[in-house]
């Protein structure tokens, strides 16, 4: 099993529900095939940095997940068969990037993260 990281855009034109419905999709499809919802993130509606299939906005949604390695053929076939789905990436997560996502996740400050001392005086 190993740790991923799934980045989609979907197309701008669903309503909340069908962004909704979508995310359900690829999550029940992780757990299905043997694999956990570590996190999810919706980001919402943000432009693109260029046009996708003439659309120059598009919905983010970004997923972690345990699951086995031959689950992301699988992963792939369906993001490419669903026609809301403008781009998706798929990373693999080294013990670093886990460890960095579950500080942030939880409110602990990381290293590049400023922290400014207040003087009583």
């Amino acid at each position: 099993m190993n740790n991923y990281e799934l980045m989609v855009i979907f197309t701008p034109v669903l309503s909340d529900d069908e962004f909704k419905a979508a995310q359900r999709k690829f999550t029940t499809l992780v757990t299905d095939n043997g694999g956990s919802i570590v996190a999810e993130n919706p980001w919402g509606l943000k432009s693109l940095a260029y046009p996708i299939q003439k659309k120059t906005t598009g919905l983010y949604w970004v997923m972690e997940f345990i699951a086995p390695s031959d689950f992301n053929e699988k992963l792939k076939i369906q993001l490419l068969r669903d026609e809301s789905v403008l781009r998706h990436m798929t990373t693999k997560l080294d013990k670093y990037a886990v460890e960095y996502n579950g500080r942030k996740r939880s409110g602990v400050p990381t290293a590049n993260d400023k922290v400014e001392e207040v003087s009583n005086g």
